[in-house]
């Protein structure tokens, strides 16, 4: 059975490449996740579907606090805010937990939020896939690729195989 959360760091272009990249993630939607008050305004994200057979609950998390800036409270962090959009109570309090122990774990205070997942606005197809879609394109290659090397380097065990062509 598949599970399901909201990641919002940065831009949902980003995002989005990043989670497609990793084994056991069965479906991203780039798009716009809203939660209760105060945090009910939208903000760029990707819902992730994946199997927990094979890639966990922390192992995504610990990737999506890796491949943005979640340390940082810039000016930017009502539109590209810093969360991870749970479906319920057990799921929450196994984020919160998660987040909690990397903290310790790499010395750092993270401005993620565990928030409830209340309501989800997909991007104009124009912009879906878009590391896809655009590989070669200047913000790809200035926002996108370090990150997808970032995530090469750190959890490379973590990664889709590469689909070879006879």
């Amino acid at each position: 059975m598949t599970q399901s959360a909201g990641f919002a760091g940065g831009c949902h272009w980003c995002t989005e490449a990043v989670f497609q990249a990793l084994r056991g993630v069965t479906e991203v939607r780039q798009g716009f996740i809203a939660a209760d008050a105060p945090h009910d305004t939208y903000s760029e994200a990707a819902e992730v579907t994946w199997d927990p057979e094979l890639i966990g609950f922390e192992d995504l998390i610990a990737v999506h606090l890796a491949t943005h800036a979640s340390t940082s409270h810039h000016k930017m962090r009502g539109k590209y805010r810093s969360a991870v959009y749970v479906h319920g109570s057990e799921h929450a309090q196994a984020a919160k937990a998660i987040i909690a122990r990397i903290g310790q774990e790499t010395d750092s205070v993270f401005v993620t939020e565990v928030l409830p997942f209340r309501s989800f606005k997909p991007s104009d197809l124009r912009f879906q896939d878009y590391y896809a879609r655009n590989r070669e394109g200047p913000f790809c290659d200035a926002y996108i690729e370090p990150k997808l090397a970032l995530l090469r380097q750190r959890f490379s065990d973590l990664q889709r195989k590469a689909v070879t062509h006879a």
